[in-house]
This record gives structure tokens, sequence and C-alpha cells, in this order.
């Protein structure tokens, strides 16, 4: 799809990520309606986009109704950037039915209502895009981040079988999948550093795979080193061993530190 002169819905738009998306998508000529729960920054983040057009729509995606009530306010678009998260980490004897019902609102299910809801128009028009923003954890199990996976896997699940309903109506879904990222995420937000051995990508090889996904039809782009990449491989044609490397004392004990540092997440 092109951008210029296209209606884009970025959710998740005041995080780090979301804030550079913003300007990418602004940069490329698109009217972009900005989301997420804090007005100011996302009010800051729209007046200091290029072009014309942008809007702020504040809307907690993790309250029932949230994705329906955000779709009232933007009206029709040509493409969906679903980018918002939490990171859902803990282990779930931990986690309230509240924090779990919330996790799966904000990463699963207003995706999915999202999609549904501004694919007709797309449909109706011949045109549209969907980016739905994955993980490697949902292709490979990870401690203390059993919700998160859940999340991960079943939206990389819903999108693989959606664009089989979706052939040959000029509208295309794509699954970004970065692993680590550095600066921003998880490890920026609780300063443990990443695991050198599976390395870390920048925020601005994400921000460009989902260009990418734009502009090119495909099911699923890997934003992450080699390294991780082939782990999360493993994890998913040999589950069994991918949990015996995971469960190793030192992966348990930094699961543990990130879990602890995110409680104020949920």
């Amino acid at each position: 799809m092109e951008l210029s002169g296209k209606r884009v819905l970025l959710t998740g738009a005041s995080g780090g990520i979301g804030s550079r998306l913003a300007h990418a998508l602004a940069g490329g000529g698109a009217s972009v309606t900005v989301s997420g729960r804090d007005r100011d920054r996302l009010e800051e983040l729209a007046g200091s986009l290029p072009g014309e057009g942008h809007r702020v729509a504040v809307a907690d995606l993790g309250m029932p109704g949230g994705a329906e009530a955000l779709v009232r306010e933007v009206g029709a678009v040509d493409g969906l950037i679903a980018n918002a998260g939490l990171p859902a980490t803990g282990r779930i004897t931990d986690l309230s039915g509240d924090e779990v019902a919330r996790m799966l609102r904000v990463n699963l299910e207003s995706p999915i209502h999202l999609t549904q809801a501004f694919l007709p128009g797309m449909i109706e028009r011949g045109e549209g895009k969907v980016v739905l923003m994955g993980s490697l954890s949902g292709k490979a199990g990870s401690p203390r981040s059993s919700v998160y996976n859940a999340t991960k896997f079943g939206l990389r699940g819903f999108a693989f079988g959606l664009r089989t309903d979706l052939v040959g109506t000029g509208v295309g879904v794509t699954v970004v999948a970065p692993g680590f990222v550095r600066e921003v995420g998880m490890f920026a937000e609780t300063g443990l550093e990443a695991p050198r051995v599976l390395g870390t990508t920048s925020p601005e090889r994400v921000v460009d795979a989902v260009l990418e996904a734009i502009d090119r039809d495909r099911a699923e782009i890997v934003v992450a080193p080699a390294t991780a990449r082939a782990m999360a491989h493993l994890g998913l044609v040999s589950p069994g061993l991918a949990h015996r490397v995971q469960s190793g004392e030192a992966g348990q004990r930094t699961a543990d530190e990130v879990a602890s540092r995110q409680t104020d997440k949920r």
C-alpha cells in the first residue's frame, strides 16, 4: 500500500517505538491518528509530525470496550498499525484475574477487534493494510512470560489465518516480530541488560520493518539478530529442547528480575 494520502491509525503511539513509527508514517505522507492513554504526550507528538491531517485519539485498550470506543472515535482508516502492548510478565500464580484480563485485551483482543472493525471498509475500497506488532515470543516460550507468550502466539495465528481469508481483496496483513530492542521496551524500562548471546536490534530497524510491511504483502517480518532468530525457531520446532535451554539458573534469575521490575506495567 502506498502511504501517501492514506489515513493510518497507530496504537501505542506514545511509546519509544510508537513515536518513531508516527514520524515515519507521517514522513511517508500519511495522515496519522496517534492513539494511547496519555493525551498530553499524544498531542505533543501529533504537533511534531510533518504534514497535515494528524489526529489524537485517547483510548485505554485494557478497559472493556476500549477498542470499540476507539473505532467509534477514529472512523474509517486505510491502515492499522496495532503497536500497543503490555509486557505481561510474571508467574501466572502471581497475577490477578484483572491483570490477566487486561493483558489479554491489550495484546490480543484489541488488535483483533480493531482489525474486525476496519476491514470491511478496506475490503470495499479494495486496498488496505493491517500490521500487527508481534514478537519472537510468539514462536518460543520463555520464563515468566506465559501470558505474553499466549498473546503473541495468538496474534500470529490470527494473522496467518486472516491472510487466507483476504486473498484477492487487496488488503494485506503482516506480523512484525522483533526480538529484544535496545533503547526502548523491556530492558530499557527495567535497567537490566538483554542476554548478550541473543543480541538486540534497534528501534529504527523495527520501524523499517513496519514500513516494509506496509509496502509489501509479507506474512511475517522478523527483526532480530541471527542467534535470536535461531533460538526462536528452535522453540517453534522443538519446544522440549527449548524448554531445557530456558530452564537454566541464569535465565530463570533474569526472568524473575525483569518481572519484579515490571509490576507497574500490569
